[in-house]
């Protein structure tokens, strides 16, 4: 988990909204390593796509490489 022996940690972050206000949910995770997501009741897209990234950056330590489907 985290920056190992000098290796930036992948991180893999998603979010998604239905309608857009609506209700979301987000999510990170690092392959065969921790992970984590959240919904909120009225929110946009983009706002789920940027919190998976902050949630990822604040849980981990270490460099990141943040990889999101998101433009």
């Amino acid at each position: 988990m985290g920056s190992q022996n000098g290796h930036t940690t992948v991180v893999y972050t998603d979010g998604a909204c239905s309608g857009n206000p609506g209700p979301g949910g987000w999510a990170w995770a690092v392959p065969d390593g921790p992970y984590a997501s959240g919904a909120e009741a009225h929110t946009t897209n983009q706002r789920m796509e940027l919190t998976a990234a902050l949630e990822a950056a604040r849980a981990l330590p270490g460099p990141l490489r943040i990889a999101s489907d998101s433009t």
